[in-house]
């Protein structure tokens, strides 16, 4: 009863409603009556950032598995679509930032979403450039802390915290245990590869059966650093 109002709650429920919650609660009860090590939607993973080395390749004429994905179970061949990961604009301007000392206007990331809110978009909900500096001061912060700390926080130690690790670094699990990057947290991500973190939390994605049936899934959702 205490989730249900916690979700049921007004200025919860749009946000439920879009992170499909209801429907990832009943696919989280059929799938735990089929599996025994079934991991729930939205539930963190944890692995050494320097061993997540590929990415989800997008398939023609196939669905692209994103957060709303969380907690599937689905076999075939769709891990095996994968590419190593290389760097894009929003990882080269990290390593910009935080290892060369540019300022953030003179990155690509920021130049790009600075272009597409003169276009009339409002990329990662920032509409200004104001939005843009407050937005990029708030993963300064971020990427102090975490240094400091020697790891990145779970979404449940953060105040903004919605549904488990829903919001953090998107990992789809292969059926080898090989965790295969697909959108959503690369700048936490970034950071974490940057940083060469031993252990990152991430937000479990489509998890292919082969993967529970040989302990990965098991494997993964044991941590040493972060709170059980």
């Amino acid at each position: 009863m205490k989730k249900f109002l916690f979700y049921a709650h007004p200025k919860r429920l749009h946000r439920s409603i879009e992170a499909q919650v209801p429907h990832k609660a009943l696919r989280d009860l059929v799938n735990s009556l089929r599996f025994k090590d079934y991991l729930p939607s939205d539930s963190p993973i944890f692995v050494p950032a320097r061993d997540v080395r590929y990415s989800l390749k997008r398939r023609p004429g196939k669905v692209m598995y994103r957060r709303r994905h969380s907690g599937a179970v689905i076999g075939g061949d769709w891990d095996l679509s994968r590419r190593e990961i290389t760097t894009n604009d929003k990882f080269e301007s990290c390593r910009m930032r935080y290892f060369d000392g540019a300022e953030w206007p003179e990155t690509p990331i920021y130049k790009r979403l600075l272009q597409e809110i003169a276009e009339g978009k409002a990329p990662d909900e920032c509409r200004s450039a104001a939005d843009l500096d407050a937005r990029y001061a708030a993963l300064d912060k971020v990427f102090e802390e975490t240094r400091a700390r020697g790891r990145l926080l779970c979404k449940s130690e953060m105040p903004d915290q919605f549904r488990r690790e829903h919001g953090g670094i998107l990992l789809h699990i292969a059926r080898d245990g090989t965790c295969l990057r697909s959108g959503g947290g690369v700048h936490r991500f970034a950071i974490a590869r940057l940083l060469d973190l031993q252990e990152m939390p991430a937000q479990v994605g489509v998890i292919h059966p082969d993967a529970i049936r040989d302990g990965h899934v098991a494997r993964l959702r044991k941590s040493s650093f972060y709170p059980g």
